[in-house]
């Protein structure tokens, strides 16, 4: 997978993508990504990314063509891209929708900022528009980032162990499970006596039983799913 940051701070992006997964995925060979700066696509010399809204109001408009000159640059020299614009109108982030992307060769995240796009750079492609929830964020740089990860953890080979893409919350429509680990008590507490009996099949119906009232009680939206 080949995926495309198109960003005006690529400073703000670039030390998440060189760490953990995000760096491991890149050193296996299994994705690689660019964060790319719209400003190096101006038209002029103070680099003008931004200008008034028609109209009037607060706030400033994200022009169109530096962003569509960055597109067509980059599918010019190598090909069609997957575009992925990062909104608060877009259609809510989940897990399927990361499935579905981790299938593609080629990424185009695009952040926004200010007050958002021309809405005729909208019109000109065709955009897989999400949003991460019903909140408003300066720019589109942490959905960006967030979106990524998911995508990228799902790529074979990614994880160290494919299992772990698949044992986690949202995979089987619930939550995950509760997790233990080393020293047995701690402050009073103890790990559950099922999870240190070796009976593994146990041990399942217990995770599957956990999983099943963590959702009910925290997430029932989910079980009317």
């Amino acid at each position: 997978m080949q995926v495309a940051l198109l960003t005006l701070f690529p400073e703000a992006v670039e030390p998440y993508l060189g760490a953990s997964i995000l760096a491991q995925a890149q050193q296996k060979g299994r994705v690689g990504v660019r964060a790319i700066d719209i400003r190096d696509f101006t038209r002029d010399r103070h680099r003008t990314v931004d200008d008034r809204p028609y109209g009037g109001g607060p706030g400033m408009v994200l022009k169109p063509e530096p962003v569509s000159d960055c597109i067509e640059w980059l599918e010019r020299e190598h090909g069609p891209y997957h575009k992925v614009l990062l909104t608060p109108d877009g259609v809510p982030f989940r897990q399927a929708k990361a499935h579905a992307l981790a299938g593609i060769e080629r990424l185009l995240l695009l952040c926004g900022r200010y007050e958002g796009f021309d809405e005729r750079l909208r019109e000109a492609y065709a955009w897989d528009e999400v949003s991460l929830g019903d909140f408003v964020l300066s720019g589109g740089e942490l959905p960006a980032l967030c979106v990524l990860e998911a995508v990228v953890r799902l790529v074979p080979g990614v994880l160290g162990h494919e299992e772990s893409a698949v044992r986690e919350s949202f995979e089987q429509g619930q939550l995950d499970h509760p997790h233990y680990t080393r020293p047995p008590t701690w402050r009073g507490r103890s790990v559950p006596d099922v999870l240190k009996s070796g009976d593994h099949s146990a041990i399942e119906r217990w995770r599957a039983g956990e999983a099943r009232r963590r959702t009910q009680a925290r997430r029932p939206d989910l079980v009317s799913e």
